[in-house]
């Protein structure tokens, strides 16, 4: 365990100091972020006219919690990997003692960690302008919607690169990945909150693993009633078949792989 603990330790240093030599972009790709922010407006201008079940209040702390948990489980590793197998530049990953993925896995927690002071910078800001829309979630909230939102980073990170193992067999596997962010969009709860979708809508979603990216993790540190246990079973679920599918697709795929692309 030290000897695994170390690794992770060197691993995130290196990375940590990597990201923060793109410090100046990292700014771009907090403000990139801001789409709850601006869907908050809407919704919130659109609930003076009509009944959604949820107040005004509700919503801007919803999306705000939306945006706080968009910036801790951004994925990207699909294109990432997809230019190595194109490349060939696994191939030397490959000679290393370590899975690939790991790698990925501890680049994408540094680049949270080097962004998080941006984000927090942002909705201080956010809170300076509109102090109405302060709150502060309870201990039980804050450990509850920590979890969740880890286990929606490993739940994400997972689902994309499952799907950018399919690299092994084509150059655009992140064409599947833009096919599924659509679903990604519409189901998570980021375009708007699923409490606003029919109650039949809502049963069929809750078995897909969109809403635990980000609906489900929100609505705990915003404090809205949720099937916890439920909620984390399901997730746990998700994340254990793509995981599995991950694993099969890999072995599978190192068998297809040339050293030179796919």
């Amino acid at each position: 365990m030290p000897h695994v603990l170390k690794k992770a330790a060197a691993l995130l240093t290196v990375y940590y100091a990597y990201m923060l030599e793109y410090r100046a972009e990292l700014v771009l790709w907090v403000l990139s972020g801001t789409l709850p922010l601006i869907l908050m407006g809407v919704w919130v201008r659109a609930s003076q006219s009509a009944n959604f079940g949820l107040s005004a209040e509700a919503l801007v702390r919803y999306f705000l919690a939306v945006f706080l948990v968009r910036q801790f489980t951004v994925v990207w590793v699909i294109w990432e990997f997809e230019r190595e197998i194109v490349e060939g530049r696994l191939s030397s990953r490959l000679l290393q003692p370590l899975d690939p993925g790991w790698h990925h896995f501890t680049s994408h927690l540094a680049e949270k960690a080097a962004r998080l002071p941006f984000a927090l910078a942002l909705l201080a800001l956010f809170f300076a302008l509109y102090p109405e829309a302060f709150w502060v979630p309870s201990l039980g909230q804050v450990l509850l919607a920590a979890v969740a939102i880890a286990l929606a980073y490993i739940l994400r990170f997972l689902m994309q690169y499952t799907v950018a193992m399919f690299a092994f067999w084509t150059e655009r596997a992140s064409a599947l990945e833009n096919f599924s962010f659509l679903f990604y969009l519409f189901l998570s709860g980021m375009i708007a909150p699923l409490e606003l979708f029919p109650p039949t809508v809502q049963q069929v979603i809750a078995w897909t693993p969109f809403p635990y990216m980000i609906n489900f993790p929100a609505n705990l540190l915003i404090g809205l009633p949720m099937n916890v246990v439920q909620g984390f079973a399901i997730t746990l679920l998700w994340c254990g078949i793509f995981f599995g599918l991950n694993r099969l697709l890999w072995r599978r795929g190192l068998r297809h792989y040339s050293g030179m692309g796919a």
